[in-house]
């Protein structure tokens, strides 16, 4: 082998294990100190929000039916939960506003709410509205389970109103 053979080989070595060495102290840094949980609410919330305001400028006012039906809808709505709190964790007090889509609970990055919990899976649980305008949580195959009021989740189960869900150290609300 040449010299300069041998040299380049040393140098890929040293390169590979100074790679280790930083992959390590990251891993035990996060480890020790969790993830990093930001806000994705407050950055975009002021976008979405001037945008429904601007569809509601814009939109016809809603008719109103004079047949039973409709105020039956109007007391049902009224009822409804309008966002999901989380009431004790690492993050109370975060609220997400309810605006029918599907609420993804866990510790991937991509989550609505992202959990830095020991006992949170990934993908650990949902939450999305039925057609019926009923809130449903679905545990997504969690390792340490998904509790609504005490019971363990093992099909789809309508969320009734305050209940609370809990997932590790987390405990979550639908709330008017």
């Amino acid at each position: 082998m040449s010299e300069l053979t041998l040299t380049v080989m040393r140098l890929g070595f040293l390169a590979v294990l100074w790679l280790f060495v930083i992959v390590a102290v990251q891993v035990i840094r996060s480890d020790l100190f969790g993830t990093r949980v930001t806000q994705r609410g407050s950055r975009r919330g002021g976008s979405e929000r001037q945008t429904q305001r601007a569809q509601q400028q814009t939109a016809p006012p809603p008719q109103r039916q004079q047949q039973g039906g409709g105020r039956r809808a109007d007391r049902s709505r009224r009822g409804a939960p309008t966002k999901l709190v989380v009431s004790e964790g690492s993050l109370t007090g975060t609220t997400v506003a309810l605006q029918g889509q599907t609420i993804s609970l866990g510790r991937a990055h991509d989550s609505t709410i992202v959990l830095d919990d020991d006992y949170a899976s990934s993908r650990h649980a949902r939450i999305y509205p039925d057609r019926d305008g009923q809130w449903i949580v679905e545990d997504l195959g969690s390792t340490n389970g998904t509790y609504l009021d005490r019971t363990r989740l093992t099909t789809p189960t309508p969320i009734p109103l305050g209940a609370p869900i809990r997932i590790g150290k987390t405990v979550i609300e639908l709330r008017k």
